[in-house]
């Protein structure tokens, strides 16, 4: 299943009870489809307010369940305005929308103009009314590419791991737009708020409260570090992610699993 949505209103992607989740509203949505309970997989779930524009999830049917040929069309009818599923196709052999994924992709926008985002961007843009010094924040970046332990980076969850590996991190000017910077983010995967984290850590160097060694240093900690500040969830969007050959999806989603498993901090 392929899916975008704006995060606004939503409290992430998750299913949490009393709230408005873009988990939650698809699973009704599809559950008063086929009439049977639905529980989505999906490749990377985004907190409150952060948006998709390549979102990918996979459901198990019952055998008895066959997906409507006009599955797009009906979803379009019964979904909010925020979120779109725009295909629905059967799964290859061994597909695991998150273990099967190679890699995520994300984009985070920062306005610098005076006046803040264009209206019709202000719901995906961060106001930054400072001067910002992109070659220090993109100097910064690279510090933090390869394999670490981003503890520093991630607010905490139980029984998971803050191991990632960072494959790029670049600033530069939007299209089109010389008051908008973006910073583009990819790895194996993200731990709960480290890339907003990593995008605070870095406007801190570009404003020139911190040196550029500074994010890098970060990575010496073990646990959530105080200094960062999380930047809003309004400028980052999930932008696609990257899936093996049809041929090599359950050997990626096994080595996944295995991996996750050894990077399990170790039982107090």
């Amino acid at each position: 299943m392929d899916l975008a949505y704006d995060g606004t209103d939503f409290s992430g992607w998750a299913r949490q009870p009393g709230l408005r989740t873009v988990q939650g509203v698809l699973e009704d949505a599809l559950a008063t489809i086929w009439r049977v309970p639905v529980a989505l997989t999906v490749a990377g779930r985004t907190d409150a307010g952060v948006h998709a524009d390549a979102q990918v999830a996979h459901v198990d049917l019952p055998p008895d369940v066959v997906p409507h040929p006009g599955l797009v069309g009906r979803l379009a009818r019964l979904l909010p305005p925020d979120v779109r599923v725009r295909a629905v196709t059967p799964a290859p052999e061994g597909f695991d929308a998150r273990f099967s994924a190679l890699r995520r992709h994300y984009a985070y926008r920062v306005s610098t103009a005076p006046w803040g985002p264009e209206p019709l961007r202000a719901r995906d843009t961060l106001r930054w009314p400072r001067p910002l010094d992109v070659a220090a924040m993109d100097e910064a970046g690279r510090g933090l590419l390869g394999e670490h332990d981003f503890a520093a980076y991630c607010r905490p969850r139980a029984g998971a791991t803050t191991i990632r590996e960072l494959q790029a991190l670049t600033w530069a000017p939007g299209p089109g737009e010389p008051d908008v910077l973006v910073a583009r983010l990819s790895g194996d995967a993200f731990c709960h708020s480290m890339v907003r984290s990593i995008v605070g850590a870095l406007l801190a160097v570009g404003e020139g409260r911190r040196p550029v060694s500074w994010p890098a240093a970060l990575l010496a900690a073990r646990e959530r570090s105080s200094e960062v500040t999380v930047a809003a969830a309004r400028g980052l969007r999930l932008t696609a992610i990257d899936y093996p050959d049809d041929t090599a999806l359950a050997a990626r989603a096994a080595a996944t699993r295995r991996r996750r498993d050894e990077d399990q901090p170790p039982l107090p």
